[in-house]
C-alpha cells in the first residue's frame, strides 16, 4: 500500500499528493496500486467526516484531489487493465428536482470506493430509472432529492420498479436534505443515507467490498 500517498491525500495535501503520484508512476509504480491507495485515503476521509473532524468542504476538496490523481493515472493504465469493481450502483436525482451537489459527491465517493456507478443526472423520469435498471442491472439504486416534492417522485419510482418486477433484485437507498425515517418508510426504500459516507457504507453492506 502507498502509505505515504494515502497520508497526503487523507490530510488533503493536494500539491504534494499529485507530485508524489507523478514521481511514483515515473519510477514504474503500478497505476492500480496507486488508485487503491487513493481509495484507502478516501476511507480515512470518510471516517474523519463521520467523527466530525472533516466537513462537506473537506469532502469536496478530497474529491478534487482524487479527480486530479485519476487524470494522471488513467492514461498509464495498460490496455485491458481494469480496476476491480465491487458491484453496480445506479443513481440519479428524481423527477421534479434539479439539485445535484449532494448526488455528485455521493457518486464520486462510490466510484473511488470501488463501485461501478451510473449517474443518470437530474430530474430523471420514473421510466428512465426502470429502463436503466434493466440495462445496467445494478445491485443498488440510489434516489436523490432535496425538495419535498421529490418524495412522491421517489415513491413512484419504487412502485415502478415493483411493477416491472425489478424491486426484489435491488436495494433502494434514498438521500437528500430533508430525508428521514418517515420519508424512507413512505417511499418504501430499504434505507436512507444522511450523507455520502453513509451511502458508501450502505452499498458496502449490501454488495460487499472494503469494510
Amino acid at each position: 500500500m502507498e502509505s505515504d500517498l494515502v497520508e497526503l491525500i487523507a490530510d488533503l495535501k493536494e500539491d504534494e499528493a499529485l507530485a508524489l503520484v507523478k514521481e511514483r508512476l515515473d519510477q514504474g509504480a503500478d497505476p492500480v496500486r496507486i488508485l487503491d491507495g487513493a481509495r484507502a485515503a478516501m476511507d480515512i476521509v470518510g471516517k474523519r467526516f463521520e467523527a466530525s473532524q472533516y466537513f462537506i468542504p473537506d469532502l469536496v476538496m478530497a474529491g478534487e484531489i482524487l479527480r486530479g490523481i485519476s487524470e494522471i493515472v488513467k492514461p498509464r493504465l495498460e490496455q485491458g487493465q481494469e480496476v476491480a469493481k465491487h458491484g453496480k450502483v445506479l443513481i440519479g436525482t428524481v423527477a421534479g428536482d434539479i439539485h445535484d451537489i449532494g448526488k455528485d459527491i455521493v457518486t464520486f465517493m462510490l466510484d473511488m470506493s470501488g463501485f461501478d456507478v451510473l449517474d443518470l443526472g437530474i430530474d430523471v423520469p420514473v421510466e428512465t430509472f426502470v429502463e436503466k435498471t434493466k440495462e445496467f442491472q445494478p445491485q443498488v439504486v440510489g434516489l436523490s432529492g432535496f425538495l419535498t416534492l421529490a418524495f412522491d417522485s421517489m415513491k413512484k419510482t419504487v412502485e415502478a420498479l415493483e411493477k416491472a418486477g425489478l424491486r426484489n433484485g435491488v436495494k433502494v437507498m434514498i438521500g437528500g436534505g430533508q430525508i428521514d425515517d418517515v420519508v424512507c418508510k413512505y417511499v418504501r426504500a430499504d434505507a436512507y443515507g444522511k450523507d455520502a459516507v453513509a451511502a458508501v457504507n450502505l452499498s458496502r453492506k449490501w454488495i460487499g467490498g472494503r469494510s
